[in-house]
């Protein structure tokens, strides 16, 4: 019995030990940088820049489906899946547009590329392109995302925006922060584009 409880309090340390350093790994992570133009209590404007993206186009109608084959597919990418054998930095948030026509997941590549020096995929369904600047507005949660989730708070975003009488356009989009197997301190939020002349 007293093995037992060394054992198990053994594992739940090094769990423990585990979950800061995910944690912390997390927080260094390089984000997409970004401008917040207008705070409210349940979401906000921001002002994204334009950044050039790895994405890739996937038939998935569901979160779960589209977070496993399409992170593979772009993590080979950035791991050396590409002419040069190059490894790319992983960046913060992981961009997926979930829909019943056609869905797709986006990293974002460090600030220092763009399409003309990033090394060429060799998944040839890994797209190199660059955004334009877009405006959006952004509700944040925590914990594991799901449809049910996402679909949520995608539904109280578009509740808020019609309170505010500010207009929307486009999918409501998943923004993704941490590794699956991060339990703590998880980031997640739902984002659309918006339509917006500096209204107070």
């Amino acid at each position: 019995m007293k093995i037992f409880l060394v054992a198990s309090l053994i594992v739940i340390g090094l769990i423990i030990v585990f979950q800061i350093y995910i944690a912390m790994a997390t927080n260094k992570t390089n984000t997409q940088p970004y401008k917040v133009i207008r705070k409210e209590k349940d979401f906000e404007i921001r002002l994204y820049p334009a950044v050039t993206m790895a994405t890739i186009k996937s038939s998935a109608k569901t979160y779960r489906e589209l977070s496993g084959s399409g992170f593979r597919k772009l993590a080979g990418y950035i791991f050396g899946g590409n002419a040069t054998n190059e490894k790319i930095a992983m960046t913060a948030p992981v961009h997926m547009d979930i829909n019943d026509s056609s869905s797709s997941m986006s990293f974002v590549m460090p600030e220092n590329y763009n399409e003309k020096n990033l090394p060429r995929p060799n998944d040839a369904n890994v797209i190199i392109k660059t955004t334009t600047d877009e405006t959006v507005a952004v509700i944040q949660f925590g914990g594991f995302a799901s449809d049910k989730v996402i679909k949520y708070y995608a539904a109280k975003l578009r509740t808020q925006l019609k309170l505010y009488s500010i207009s929307y356009s486009g999918n409501f989009r998943y923004l993704g922060y941490n590794p699956p197997y991060q339990l703590f301190g998880r980031k997640n939020e739902v984002i659309v584009n918006v339509s917006w002349d500096g209204m107070k």
